[in-house]
């Protein structure tokens, strides 16, 4: 071999006949590759794969070409005129509403839909038994009309074919069940039953009124040459200020498209810090794996091998290992979508293709070749610096020196890459920058951490039990577990406390502590001749209930200090505040669940120009201030208002709320709903259906929502929510055993020789295991109090500050965190070192 030069050919030829032993001491970086690398490719294919779905079966998931939608208001005028020339139109009204039984025995809350003959544009109805949905819907001879209804509400009720249903006024006739509706995915998650029904059945049920709460949809079927897309930007810039949502078919379900996103942005960033934890596994592996190949080593440097072949011959082969964990990842990573997607399919109802994604796969495979790049490289450099004289005499075991700076700055640019591709691979970059910021900051800390404990250690009392002084002992030494535990399990374990804090808050908040705050039933769609017989039929039913009744109307922002709201620049959050249509009200008084922040409220006989207090929150996001003024659509009308005062507003009392609220001078005169809560201290499940049954019969047209139950459906779809991230963290958790495990792995060698010479000079067997348990069960508890620290402090964040919710530190999770890091530490611990404790003295002396 020549001096100076790199012959790759002939590196690679060595690297691949060291590697015929197989793959010993690599076992657990192919699994912290490997598991990385599926998790990514896994959800990412998933991702790809439920897009590509709804993207396939665009027109049949919106039944249409194009969708125009308005809350609370129908299409009039030019708006409808305009819509109805694009081509062929199919309009539906969708609300909730009560249905009950004739004879009053029982009723259940609805979401109903009332469709032309139009319906659906693309796809199709199906029912049981199958028919034409004209005939489904149809009036029958003896003059009901037809109503097909969701299963849920079949069994919660008890219908049959034919049976009668009663919706406001109108007696329906039960069809059938509904079993597919080919747009309800493009709707939305419904928070009850859906039951579809024709036009002339809703005039007939009396339900729409002044103030009704429904969404009015048109969809159009657009002529063969016609691009949606256009249609569409054509529509908005010729009604900017109309308060539609348009869709179109290649972008049919946007909030399922978005939230897959989401999730799937948030998973692959899950993934990527599995990725990265396993990476201090691949450190822990090359170290070991290079530390039991010194002699090799240093048989090359006798050969006349420059430092340069001998780290090449060692990469290649870290590289070929980390290509065959990448390729069982990727292999993992393809299959369990398919495994999966049926599932996905039935549950969403759509379908999804089988296939195998290349860019998802792509990405994984970079996302895990950075990785091992990236942690690798400064293992190696302790290969070039392995002396010739190792061939002959085995050396000592002292933390070594600083590895050289080119080896620094190919480890710093490899990190940087896949950062880079981190960052640019996701939707939300500033979201994605944040979490590995985070992620950096976190390994930053728990080395900080290691470092405490350690000083700690060094300066503790030296107890009379020799077992735990060697223990202690061992924390702090040169070469000591202390880093590669902290940092190995630190991270998964903070992340699974932080998790399981938030998922058991949230639990607790929806089970115990809303229900306890929140009134017991919302009354929606009360009209003002109603007002006084409910309030009186109230009083009746609940005479010690505390019956809250208030104005509503619905308007639309139009503008903020003449800027029109689509023009207003406002952060995400706040969007929402300028979308669509808004509940708003007028109030002489200050609303009881609100605090003045800022300004003054108006007399109670005001009669000056309009003014409107607004929600103190989403005021500052929007950049308002006292003496703006919000131009707002009511009734058809355009009314301005300046701002008097910001209210600070408790929405998690789940009490009536609202983001504005005027003088009564503003709308005086103006027709208009109300709405109700009640709050019912004897709110037994009895009592309650008592409540609901009499205000159904008596008040057909009024919609009746039991929080309650309201509670119990959000409460599922948190757990479904939490079910997922769970799963997340316990790989992220997963990754962090397998990388203790390679950490004590690593440390096996250094273990051996301090066994021996303890049993030379009279140690037992039993007081060195007491010695490697009293040092695990340290570790693994110092580790396990700081994820409970750092982990409590992240879901206080996420719940106070974000979610503004409560924050409550649980006991059974504090408990379980500590006692599961001990008890995960000292087994590991003393499962790696357990044979060692058999060793010869003989193989080990001989080489001192």
């Amino acid at each position: 071999m020549q001096a100076n030069r790199l012959n790759l050919s002939l590196a690679l030829k060595f690297a691949l006949r060291e590697m015929r032993g197989g793959l010993s001491g690599f076992y657990i970086f192919l699994a912290c590759i490997a598991l990385g690398v599926a998790a990514i490719a896994a959800v990412n294919s998933v991702s790809d794969a439920v897009n590509a779905g709804i993207a396939e079966r665009g027109r049949e998931i919106l039944a249409a070409d194009i969708r125009f939608e308005r809350d609370n208001e129908a299409l009039t005028g030019d708006e409808l005129a305009y819509v109805e020339d694009l081509g062929t139109l199919s309009q539906s009204v969708t609300m909730r509403s009560m249905t009950r039984l004739p004879d009053g025995s029982d009723q259940s809350l609805a979401e109903v839909k009332a469709v032309d003959g139009l319906y659906p544009l693309y796809g199709s109805v199906i029912s049981d038994p199958a028919m034409p949905l004209e005939d489904a819907l149809g009036e029958g001879d003896d003059g009901r009309y037809g109503v097909l209804v969701a299963p849920l509400l079949v069994d919660r009720l008890g219908l049959s074919v034919g049976d009668s249903l009663l919706l406001g006024s109108a007696e329906l006739r039960v069809s059938g069940m509904l079993e597919q509706e080919p747009d309800s995915l493009s709707e939305g998650f419904a928070f009850a039953p859906r039951i579809l029904i024709g036009r002339d059945a809703l005039e007939a049920s009396g339900l729409v009124q002044l103030g009704s709460l429904a969404e009015y949809a048109y969809r159009v079927r657009l002529p063969a040459t016609t691009d949606p897309n256009a249609v569409k930007t054509a529509a908005e810039e010729a009604f900017p200020d109309a308060g539609w949502s348009v869709r179109v078919s290649d972008r049919a379900a946007p909030s399922l498209s978005e939230n897959v996103d989401r999730l799937s942005e948030f998973l692959t960033l899950v993934g990527l810090a599995t990725l990265i934890t396993g990476g201090v596994g691949i450190a822990n592996a090359v170290s070991a794996y290079l530390e039991s190949r010194r002699r090799a080593i240093a048989a090359f440097k006798c050969l006349g091998a420059p430092a340069n072949m001998v780290v090449a011959i060692y990469f290649l082969q870290i590289m070929l290992v980390a290509l065959i964990g990448i390729v069982a990842g990727l292999v993992f990573g393809a299959v369990i979508p398919l495994i999966a997607l049926p599932l996905l399919s039935s549950l969403l109802e759509i379908a999804i293709p089988a296939a195998i994604f290349p860019m998802a796969l792509l990405i994984a495979a970079l996302f895990g070749l950075l990785t091992a790049i990236a942690f690798a490289i400064l293992p190696l450099a302790a290969a070039r610096d392995v002396p010739a004289t190792a061939l002959l005499r085995e050396h000592g075991f002292d933390e070594g020196g600083r590895p050289a700076w080119p080896f620094v700055a190919a480890a710093a640019v490899t990190l940087a890459a896949l950062a880079a591709l981190a960052i640019f691979t996701a939707d939300e970059r500033f979201v994605a920058s944040v979490f590995l910021a985070s992620v950096a900051g976190a390994f930053l800390v728990l080395r900080l951490v290691a470092v405490a404990i350690k000083w700690l250690a060094r300066r503790a009392p030296h107890p009379r039990a020799p077992s735990l002084r060697l223990a202690i002992g061992n924390i702090h030494r040169p070469g000591a577990l202390t880093g590669s535990v902290v940092l190995s399990l630190g991270l998964g374990l903070t992340l699974l406390v932080a998790l399981a804090l938030i998922d058991g808050n949230l639990n607790r908040e929806l089970s115990r502590t809303l229900p306890e705050r929140a009134p017991d039933f919302f009354f929606v769609d009360i009209q003002g001749s109603e007002v006084d017989g409910f309030r009186d039929l109230i009083t009746q039913e609940a005479p010690e209930g505390e019956l809250s009744l208030v104005p509503m109307l619905r308007g639309r922002i139009l503008a903020l200090n003449d800027t029109r709201a689509s023009e207003w620049e406002a952060p995400p959050e706040a969007r929402w505040v300028l979308r669509g249509d808004r509940g708003i009200t007028y109030d002489a008084d200050l609303p009881e669940n609100s605090t003045l922040a800022e300004g003054e409220w108006w007399p109670e006989d005001y009669d000056g120009e309009p003014l409107v207090s607004f929600a103190a929150d989403e005021g500052q996001e929007l950049g308002l201030k006292l003496g703006d003024t919000v131009t707002v659509s009511v009734l058809g009308r355009e009314i301005t208002a300046r701002i008097a005062s910001f209210r600070s507003v408790e929405w998690e009392s789940l009490s009536i709320n609202f983001v504005m609220v005027f003088s009564p001078n503003t709308f005086a005169g103006a027709p208009h709903a109300w709405l109700a809560t009640l709050t019912n201290p004897d709110g037994s499940t009895e009592k309650n259906a008592e409540i609901l049954g009499s205000v159904t019969r008596t008040f057909p047209t009024v919609t009746t929502i039991e929080v309650r139950a309201a509670l119990e459906i959000a409460g599922e779809l948190v757990g479904q929510l939490a079910t997922a991230i769970r799963a997340a963290a316990a790989i992220a958790l997963i990754a962090s055993v397998m990388v203790l495990a390679g950490a004590l792995a690593a440390g096996n060698r250094r273990r051996g020789h301090d066994a021996v010479i303890m049993k030379t000079l009279g140690a037992t067997r039993p007081a060195l295991i007491r010695a490697f348990v009293y040092e695990y069960l340290i570790l693994g508890a110092m580790t396990g109090i700081f994820a409970l620290v750092a982990g409590s402090a992240a879901a206080w964040y996420a719940l106070t500050q974000i979610m503004m919710l409560p924050f409550a530190l649980l006991a059974p999770v504090a408990l379980a965190t500590v006692g599961g890091a001990i008890v995960v530490t000292v087994a590991i611990g003393l499962f790696g070192t357990w044979h060692l404790l058999g060793q010869k003295p003989a193989l080990y002396l001989r080489e001192l």
